[in-house]
């Protein structure tokens, strides 16, 4: 199975699991320079699919509002409102 294949099968939460997976393997330095070159490469395909499968949940939120009669996201803070 090619990685592209296996990259459309993955969900949000399991490339981000993999993603923190390889960030540790990376941060003890102790692989070998071929195969930390593979674990950034691997982590950059991961990065672009997580950012890809978000950019789709906020057009996903954004048509539900459209819907709803809203015309666009408010962003989220966590501070309390006054």
């Amino acid at each position: 199975m090619t990685s592209r294949k296996k990259n459309e099968n993955l969900s949000f939460e399991e490339a981000l699991n993999e993603l923190e997976q390889i960030v540790e393997q990376m941060e003890q330095g102790e692989l070998p320079l071929d195969k930390a070159l593979q674990q950034f490469e691997r982590g950059v395909e991961l990065t672009r699919l997580s950012q890809n499968r978000l950019r789709q949940a906020e057009q996903k939120v954004q048509q539900l509002l459209q819907q709803q009669g809203q015309s666009e996201l408010v962003p989220f803070s966590d501070e309390p409102t006054q």
